[in-house]
């Protein structure tokens, strides 16, 4: 026999006058230690203690010894897995269980045991009826919980004897609770997802623009609290035409950080830019030593990114800190991915309806006018003949006059809505616009607006009574004009312009040392950008929603004049 290396251990079942054996001495000059015994039962207590690199036996022991081997690596497999496995007899006692299974409570192991004698029950009451074995079930399902804590599920399968009785039944229980806590998460996040999208047309209705999107973004707050147990975050919406993030919602952030731009970008624009552009969420563990992180909480440790997907399109994104260090796991990218689906279809609701209440006004603007233009033409038609039959009676003349003027006033104002519904009522009533009143006399105003009759009308109306206009047609010229650092009264802007949007302008003319009120103008109250909500938590001073009466644009130009 040649030198052999890395031998340790063998294993010799044989009568005791193996150890004074030729083989025996030539065993023990290649292996460390040479272990010989003389009953099957040494040999499978043996084998139990340890590996060996040799067993050897008479070829008639050898069968038996390869099964208890079998029989002891199946015991060692069943005491490896995370699953407890046992074996119940008809009289409920557990005649074997594997290590997992005695590490469970009492209260648990007595449920296992009923569970059983319950399927051990049906198992053979099954079998009595069943007119061939291929009928009768192959296991049954438990589901056992221990209070509002634990919760476990048991499979039990028969064992039949050889007269095909139901002898025991082969049961494996597993922890199900935190599969069960997560399941409850989901319906829970579902649920609440259900909640923020149940935006009803009638109840809506009911409320202003500023009140629909502030209820939106209530409950988004809530259920991000609550329900996902986040404190610190932000939604910043995409603008296709600039290709910028928006910030529409914050909590627990700086204000710096949210003044920061960032642009849907797969690099250069932080997370958010790159989230935003690949599609795909984003964890950082440690956000100190992650290159696309840029400014958040002051105090931010790790971060959780995660995209606004409405039908498979990216609209923005949901960020959010913590000030632990890899707070963040996979459940948590699934929960905010789920309700982040939730918040895109619950914006994109909101907006359809603002775009579907602007669009009826227009609409029901246009209509209005098709029924009355009959009607108002053939007055008008009247009145003529009218002015012809009394021409000689000065008196009825004047009032026919002063009626048929009236009837041109209310033609004209529906050919001026038809043709642009978004526009200043009365600024051709010169009886409307007060003239050279002291509270506006000299007064600098800066008007934003790229709709050139919405700027110049507010321009005439506001010359007319003794006001410093300057006018801007987009959001960009806005900006100019502001960091020319001259010292505006008052600021009125579009939120919806080319370049930048309203918010924008507002926050600039707050940056100004002397900080003048902001108004903002919106079209039948859509804000896309939801740059009325975001100002508005920032001392905006009022909003105008187009179609609007020049008495109602003085009204508040008064207020936010009075009010610094």
């Amino acid at each position: 026999m040649g030198v052999v290396s890395n031998l340790r251990r063998a294993l010799v079942l044989s009568g005791p006058d193996f150890r004074f054996s030729e083989l025996y001495n030539n065993l023990s000059q290649h292996y460390d230690a040479v272990v010989c015994v003389s009953t099957m039962e040494e040999a499978v207590a043996e084998l139990r203690t340890g590996s060996f690199d040799l067993v050897m036996s008479q070829s008639a022991d050898f069968l038996p010894l390869e099964r208890a081997h079998a029989t002891m690596q199946s015991g060692l497999v069943l005491d490896t897995i995370g699953e407890g496995v046992c074996m119940i007899n008809p009289a409920g006692r557990m005649v074997w269980s594997n290590r997992r299974m005695k590490q469970w409570s009492p209260e648990v192991i007595e449920r296992i045991g009923k569970a059983c004698m319950e399927a051990i029950s049906t198992f053979s009451d099954v079998h009595c009826s069943a007119r061939s074995e291929n009928h009768a079930p192959r296991s049954r399902k438990f589901a056992i919980s221990i209070g509002d804590s634990q919760f476990f599920e048991l499979v039990c399968s028969p064992v039949h004897n050889q007269e095909g009785k139901v002898s025991h039944v082969v049961a494996v229980c597993w922890d199900a609770t935190h599969t069960r806590r997560l399941q409850q998460k989901l319906d829970a996040i579902d649920q609440a997802g259900r909640e923020l999208v149940r935006l009803e047309k009638d109840a809506i209705a009911k409320l202003n623009f500023l009140q629909r999107q502030q209820l939106l973004e209530e409950r988004i707050i809530k259920f991000l609290r609550q329900l996902m147990h986040f404190d610190h975050f932000n939604i910043r919406l995409l603008d296709p035409s600039s290709n910028k993030l928006e910030p529409v919602i914050a909590v627990g952030m700086p204000e710096e950080a949210m003044e920061v731009e960032l642009f849907c970008e797969v690099e250069g624009n932080g997370i958010c830019g790159h989230v935003a552009a690949t599609g795909r969420s984003y964890i950082s563990g440690d956000v100190a030593k992650d290159p696309r992180y840029v400014a958040g909480l002051d105090t931010a440790r790790s971060s959780l990114t995660v995209p606004l997907m409405l039908h498979d399109k990216t609209i923005g994104v949901l960020n959010i800190e913590s000030d632990q260090y890899a707070f963040f796991t996979e459940d948590d990218r699934q929960f905010a991915e789920i309700f982040g689906r939730y918040v895109a279809i619950a914006l994109n609701v909101l907006d359809l309806l603002m775009l579907e209440q602007r669009t009826n006004s227009g609409k029901l603007v246009q209509e209005i006018a098709c029924e009355v233009a009959g009607p108002l033409n053939d007055m008008i038609y009247d009145l003529e003949l009218l002015k012809e039959r009394h021409i000689d009676n000065a008196g009825v003349l004047e009032s026919l006059h002063s009626i048929l003027n009236n009837a041109n006033t209310v033609r004209q104002t529906f050919w001026s809505l038809c043709s642009s519904p978004q526009q200043v009522f009365g600024a051709n009533d010169q009886r409307r616009i007060p003239r050279e009143d002291p509270r506006l006399h000299g007064k600098r105003i800066l008007v934003a607006d790229d709709q050139a009759n919405i700027r110049e009308t507010i321009h005439y109306v506001l010359t007319q009574c003794g006001c410093h206009v300057e006018t801007a047609s987009d959001g960009a010229e806005a900006l100019a004009h502001l960091a020319g650092q001259p010292r505006y009264d008052l600021v009125i802007s579009d939120i919806r312009m080319p370049h930048r949007n309203g918010y924008e302008v507002f926050a600039a003319a707050q940056k100004i040392g002397h900080n003048p009120p902001v108004i903002l103008m919106t079209g039948f109250g859509y804000d896309p950008d939801h740059s009325i909500v975001r100002a508005s938590k920032q001392g905006l001073a009022a909003v105008l929603s187009k179609p609007f009466k020049v008495e109602r644009l003085m009204e508040e130009i008064f207020k936010a004049l009075a009010a610094q």
